[in-house]
């Protein structure tokens, strides 16, 4: 794992950082961690559930035509 320093950090955003984690329950550190997490890898799990029924929830979605699966394809023959 790699680590960063930060410096000259303002007080009042360190006492911020320190209240959210502690509203959190985590430690400074991880709150940040966190917080660089959400802002910079991207989206999944309830954001990206959340973000794909605001993009195509309702009637913003289109019907596709399914393609017809009446018969099986042929069984491939391994034998060499």
């Amino acid at each position: 794992m790699a680590s960063i320093t930060i410096r000259n950090i303002d007080d009042a955003l360190k006492e911020r950082l320190r209240i959210r984690a502690a509203t959190h329950g985590h430690s400074m550190e991880e709150e940040a961690r966190l917080i660089l997490k959400q802002a910079v890898g991207g989206i999944s799990g309830p954001g990206l559930l959340a973000l794909s029924k605001e993009l195509f929830g309702g009637d913003k979605g289109v019907e596709l035509d399914l393609p017809s699966r009446d018969s099986d394809r042929d069984v491939p023959d391994f034998r060499a």
